[in-house]
Parts: C-alpha cells; structure tokens; sequence
C-alpha cells in the first residue's frame, strides 16, 4: 500500500473508530472490576494501551528509547480526560501503568481551559501519591519501572507552578523526595529507575527561576538531601560490591552511569558537601601510596572505587558550567576547588605503591573516571571557546595547585597519557579512552597548536613506535613474518591517514612526508614480497 494511501487510512480509523475503540476498552474495566480472571483483564488493558499508543500525527515512537514525546490525543477525546473516572480506573488496575504514563503525557492544548488541566493534574498526583503512601505493588520490578516512568512525566507535561498550586502538593513532593531516596538506597535493584526520578528533581529545579507566586515549592529542603542519597549510596555500593561478587558494578556500566550524573549538575547546588567527602578519601589513598608493602588489599579496592564514584560526579558536575542560581564567577571558584583534588589525584595514581596496580579492575576504573573528567573539563575550561574566559579558574588552581594557565594544565594532562599508554598496554578500555583524549586534544585548534609547543608530546611522537626500524633492516630480516605485519599495519595506517585526507593542504602535508625519503621503503617491501597477496594487497 503506498505510504499517502496508508496515512489516509489510518487517519479515517482514527478520526471514526478509535476513540469508540478506547471507550469499549474502558467500558469493559469497569465491568470487570469485581472478581474477573487477570486473563479477561488483560485484553481490555491491552486494548486500552494500543489506543494511546496509536500514531496520531503520523510520526511513530520509537519504543526501543526510553523517552517519548507528548501524546498528541484529538480535541474529541477531551471529555473522556476530563471525566475523573478514566484516570482513576487505570489507577484500579495497578497494571495499567503503561496507559497512565501515556495520558501524563496528553498534550496540554487539549485542555482549553486551565481549571480543567489543574484538575487532570490533580486525579494523577492523587492516584501516585495513594501509591506512594501503600507502597501497593512496588515490590514488582516492572510495576517499580514503570511507576519511575510516571513520575518523571509530570515535568515533562506540566510546569512547576502548577504542580504547587494543587491543593496536596507539599505532600506529594515530601513523599516523592522519600521514595528517591530509598530508591538511591537500593541501587542494585532500581538502578535503571533512578534515571526517572533524577530527570523529574533536575527539571524541578531548573524550573525554579521561572516560577511566579510565592507558593513554596520545597525544593531547598529536599533536593539536598537526595543529593546527600545519591553521593552516599554509591560510595557505600562499592564496600557491598566487594563483599559479594555476584553484584554488577554501576561504573562498569558506562551507559547507564552517563544517564543518571546526566541530571546531578541541577541538583549539587551545594557542591561544598562533595568537597567533604573528598578530603578523607585522598588522604587515606594518599597515607596508602606511602606504604613500604602493600597492606589490605580490599581496603585499597574499597578507596580506589570510591575516589572512582567521586571523580564521576565532578567530572559530570563540571561538563556544565553554568547552572541555577550561581554566577560565572562563583560557578569558576567551586569548579576550581572540585577540579583541584582530581588535578591532584592523577599524580598520586603514578607514585609508591599505587604505581604497582595497574593490573587491578579497580585501579583502571579509577583512571578511567579520570580521563572523562579530564574530557569534561577540557570541554569547559580548555576548548577553543573557553580559551580566554576562565580567568577565575585558573587564578584559583594557581594558588591551589601552581598551575597558572592552558599550557601548564595540558602538560599534565599528557603526562597522564603518555602514563596510561606505558602501563596499560593490555587494558584496551583505559586505551581506547586515552586516544580518543588524544584525538581530542590534538584535533582542536586552539589545543592542537598549544600540544606542539610541549616537550612531553615532543617526546611521544618522537618515540611512539621504536620496535622496528624497517628501512635499516637487512633483506634476510626483511622477509620474517614479524617484519610483514609491521609493514602491513604501517599500510594499513597510512590508508586510513589518506582517506581522512579531506583538502589539498592535508593531502599534500602527506605526500611530502611520504615522497621521496619513504618511497624506497615501499619500492623495497614490493620487489621483496611479490610472491605475499598480504602485502601486495595492502600497498594497493
């Protein structure tokens, strides 16, 4: 059927159809509301689902993504919303919580008028806050799942002046603030749900700016102490993670690390707590780093994986600069302080017995935190944009640390990478995070240029490969095996090199370098390996 054909069908359905189709649906919850089987129960929920879920304005969801978009219901549907009792049946089927995230998510134009939004509003905020008082089915994975994914759709849908102008807000939010916490608290179980419930606090507070009136939101008693939840119980999940080996480790989960310090930003508006929890980890991996042996192994895997936890949240809290309520100025001071103990971490990673562990997991999750802090900070503080307007971060780290302006701050940074590319030679995460550091650094313009004038990178490009001298080696050599695979991979880079050459500059700054002084090599390996399709194949 050609697409246009099928539009217009689907349009007619649902303009004639559809919403007689959800009525059945709704009519036959009611009717079975008493003792019914679950499986009668279960088609009209279905039914129900599918109707919401329907593509309305021709542009489908994608399921596989965790978020969509608003539910873009026609006018007819309004009186249907606007009757009390079809958000209050599918809170009667506790199932239903698929169909309630759908209508928290009904386009706010459906309703013309606004006590009748309020008053949408206000049925959802009653029929989460039944739920959060009984606890009724959150002892259910999926239920728990979905119940975080109601949540987080009221920001999503409604501002925050209209969340506190319903009659039990002060209520609601104190018992949304509880479950977070518990929520952060059980980690190893509600780890995917948690992306939520952060998304709903981070919106909640960088709405506050924007809010008229002087009704009290509650945010400043709350939002810190979910912060407190957040930092503290995954500085405790390390100790727990070690004291059973069948727990999976949140920082080996990248994905859904990234997703959930995505928010913490809004919400550490008292980054000074951080700072205080900081202080006595560095100081007992610095006590560690002194010892003449090493003592207990797990004490050290423990601190290591907590320094780790803490090097994410700064590096998540400094990947945005600005954030509610603070000034440029203010946001650089705090942003130095935090930047200051990971600054100083990195060259305690590399001394005493700290300079022995690069083969344990929880050494190379560290370093890895700190080269995606080092990224993050790179984007705010040592991009070509921020080149120049930084000046009280960098007064700060000078008095803090010595490191006064780009170029001194960069050397370190590569001294850090020229350490994980000598030691880590067989942890291909902590390389592949390296280079792409490098490739970053050496790719901006402003950065690029600063990088040639240090010594260190002198050093690195001088001395990356000293394995193989081909154009020195005799004919006899020349033919082992181990000699081809080097000439083959050299091939094979300059290739890649070639194909990224994308102006005449670049591609002529290559062919100078490779003609004449290289030709020879090429000429060489040819005449020596016609009989080897590897190598033929290669310098094609």
């Amino acid at each position: 059927m050609p697409m246009t054909l099928h539009r217009k069908t689907a349009s007619s359905f649902k303009d004639q159809f559809l919403l007689q189709i959800f009525q059945i649906s709704l009519a036959s919850l009611n009717q079975l509301k008493g003792e019914a089987p679950d499986d009668f129960r279960h088609v009209p929920l279905d039914l129900a689902l599918k109707c919401l879920s329907f593509d309305f304005v021709g542009s489908p969801v994608d399921e596989s993504s965790e978020e969509f978009g608003t539910v873009q219901l026609p006018a007819s549907w309004r009186p249907l919303l606007q009757d009390p009792s079809t958000v209050q049946i599918f809170f009667y089927y506790y199932k239903a919580l698929e169909c309630l995230v759908r209508l928290a998510s009904v386009r706010r134009s459906i309703f013309v008028e606004d006590p009748a939004r309020s008053q949408f509003l206000s049925h959802l905020m009653s029929g989460t806050k039944e739920i959060l008082l009984t606890g009724q089915g959150l002892a259910d994975h999926d239920n728990y799942h979905e119940f975080c994914r109601l949540l987080g759709r009221f920001k999503v849908n409604y501002q925050l002046s209209e969340l506190v102008n319903v009659e039990f807000y002060g209520e609601w939010i104190s018992l949304v603030a509880e479950f977070t916490t518990r929520s952060l608290l059980s980690w190893q179980w509600a780890s995917n749900s948690v992306y939520y419930l952060l998304s709903l606090w981070s919106r909640l507070v960088t709405s506050v700016p924007y809010m008229k009136g002087e009704t009290p939101s509650f945010l400043d008693e709350t939002v810190p102490k979910i912060t407190e939840g957040f930092i503290t119980s995954r500085i405790n999940s390390v100790q727990a993670i070690l004291a059973d080996n069948s727990l999976e480790n949140p920082l080996d989960n990248v994905e859904v690390l990234q997703d959930q310090l995505e928010f913490l930003p809004y919400l550490c508006r008292f980054k000074l707590y951080i700072i205080k929890i900081m202080e006595p980890l560095l100081q007992a991996y610095t006590e560690a780093s002194r010892l003449p042996a090493p003592g207990d192994a797990d004490e050290l895997t423990v601190i290591e994986g907590q320094i780790a936890w803490m090097v994410h949240i700064i590096g998540a809290i400094l990947k945005i600069r600005q954030t509610v309520g603070c000034s440029q100025e203010s946001q650089e001071l705090i942003d130095a302080e935090l930047s200051a103990r990971v600054l100083q971490l990195i060259s305690m990673t590399n001394t005493g017995l700290h300079a022995q562990r690069y083969q344990e997991l929880s050494k190379q999750r560290l370093d890895r935190a700190i080269l995606i802090f080092v990224q993050n900070f790179r984007r705010s503080y040592v991009g070509d944009q921020a080149m120049h307007s930084s000046k009280q971060l960098y007064a700060r780290l000078s008095e803090l640390l010595g490191l006064n302006d780009h170029l001194v701050l960069l050397n370190v940074i590569i001294g850090k990478i020229a350490t994980n590319l000598k030691c880590y030679s067989e942890c291909e995460d902590v390389i592949g995070h390296t280079l792409s550091l490098f490739q970053e650094l050496a790719s901006g313009y402003m950065t690029g240029k600063l990088l040639l004038k240090l010594e260190s990178v002198k050093f690195i490009i001088a001395n990356h490969s000293v394995s193989f001298n081909l154009e020195a080696t005799a004919d006899a050599a020349f033919r082992t095996d181990v000699a081809k695979r080097a000439f083959i991979g050299w091939m094979r880079d300059l290739r890649g090199i070639a194909m990224a050459t994308n102006s005449r500059r670049t591609y002529g700054l290559l062919f100078d370098w490779l003609y004449p002084s290289r030709m020879q090599l090429l000429l060489r390996a040819i005449s020596l390996w016609t009989d080897e399709p590897e190598v033929t194949t290669a310098t094609d």
